[in-house]
């Protein structure tokens, strides 16, 4: 399987998970989605992982998003890992996770980095949207943890900019202005954005978040 790269159809698949059988694509619906694969159960780092995603599926659920996650163990030792989980972080885990024994699905979505480790899937991270594209990779080394809010954040900058002629600019949050993008000439500006915008160079023009 070739690297999925941004545009890509997300694969489909079948799988078993906490939750039941699921078939990827129907499961998201017209949902934004995270895909997130993790080395192992019992591991320590993602046992801190699952619980804070277990927190933040409100936050996720406000931005119309599923989350589901992944490891290559078995459902049984999901379950068991689920009580760790609900009993150190302090939640209840309220997504499905994925058990990938046969590593089919970390084969498919290329989770499996072999110069990192030949049998632990990578911290992978896929957001794809309700078109089923994939808008999203990121790949983490297993010992550093995931940041959460800067998911969120990416989420809120991917929907706003599917929908306005804007960019977020660097560590833009939700709120805070946005760039106008290029293609967009001076003369559409009062009509597109009747918050107003400030020129800073041709190519750089600011406007209050259109959606606020």
């Amino acid at each position: 399987m070739s690297t999925l790269r941004l545009g890509d159809i997300a694969p489909d698949f079948q799988a078993e998970t906490t939750e039941g059988t699921i078939h990827f694509h129907e499961w998201l619906g017209d949902s934004w989605g995270v895909l997130f694969s993790h080395p192992a159960d019992f591991t320590p780092v993602c046992t801190t992982e699952l619980g804070t995603v277990a927190n933040y599926v409100p936050e996720f659920t406000k931005r119309n998003t599923k989350v589901i996650a992944l490891s290559v163990d078995g459902l049984e030792s999901h379950k068991e890992w689920i009580k760790d989980i609900n009993e150190t972080q302090n939640t209840t885990v309220n997504f499905p996770i994925i058990a990938d024994e046969d590593k089919k699905i970390a084969t498919l979505y290329d989770m499996l980095h072999p110069n990192a480790s030949e049998k632990f899937t990578v911290r992978s991270v896929f957001v794809i949207g309700p078109d089923k594209k994939i808008k999203l990779t990121l790949t983490y080394p297993a010992s550093t943890g995931r940041n959460f809010e800067e998911l969120l954040r990416v989420i809120d900058s991917l929907q706003l900019t599917a929908d306005y002629s804007v960019a977020t600019p660097a560590n833009w949050k939700d709120g805070e202005d946005v760039v106008i993008t290029p293609a967009v000439p001076d003369s559409d500006i009062p009509a597109k954005f009747p918050k107003g915008h400030t020129p800073i160079k041709p190519y750089l023009r600011m406007t209050p978040q259109p959606n606020k």
